[in-house]
């Protein structure tokens, strides 16, 4: 219940104090490139069940893969810079705020990858609402470089990084509290200083 108060007033804020920077994005995302402002996404929530992530579109309608992997053709001229800064990502303090996501939980995937999660780390890291960050956005900050340097990143995501990912999300699940939240956002914020 804590937690989703502190969810509640946080992504309420965010939204309240954010607004003039989610327009100005906005704004230069639609004069940037052809297409909507914001991408929207089915993910794999809390229990399993799907729901919309939304995002800031950074990156062309095209088709490709759906992971990034490196300098993506795809990627536009504002989206290399919402990607870099993570403002890309403001928008689901909307999905905190409407309750499917939280600020700090497991990062929700697309339902294929989440169809290979091993069954005992399915269950524990669905049993909590997805989050905007968590340990592993920290640790694969720079995820899509680590990826342009495998021979085959599809492989790479699913065999290395996707398990490293999900012993993260585990842990976090066993360890969670208010306190730790508030650390790992602050450590999130920190990150995206540097």
């Amino acid at each position: 219940m804590a937690k989703r108060l502190f969810d509640l007033i946080c992504s309420g804020l965010g939204l309240l104090l954010l607004w003039p920077v989610l327009l100005a994005a906005a704004l230069w995302i639609k004069l940037d490139s052809p297409g909507p402002v914001l991408f929207r996404q089915t993910r794999v929530g809390r229990h399993g069940v799907p729901f919309t992530i939304h995002k800031f579109r950074t990156m062309r309608a095209a088709p490709g893969a759906q992971i990034t992997v490196g300098e993506d053709p795809r990627i536009t001229r504002a989206g290399r810079l919402l990607r870099a800064s993570k403002l890309d990502e403001l928008p689901q303090l909307w999905d905190v705020l409407r309750g499917v996501m939280s600020l700090v939980g497991p990062r929700p995937e697309v339902p294929r990858y989440v169809a290979l999660y091993p069954a005992e780390l399915r269950e524990v890291v669905l049993s909590v609402r997805p989050g905007i960050t968590d340990p592993a956005s920290l640790c694969f900050r720079n995820e899509s470089e680590l990826l342009a340097k495998a021979t085959d990143p599809e492989r790479e995501y699913v065999e290395v990084v996707l398990p490293a990912k999900l012993r993260l999300a585990a842990d976090y699940v066993h360890s969670a509290s208010l306190i730790g939240d508030v650390r790992l956002i602050l450590a999130t914020l920190g990150a995206l200083k540097n």
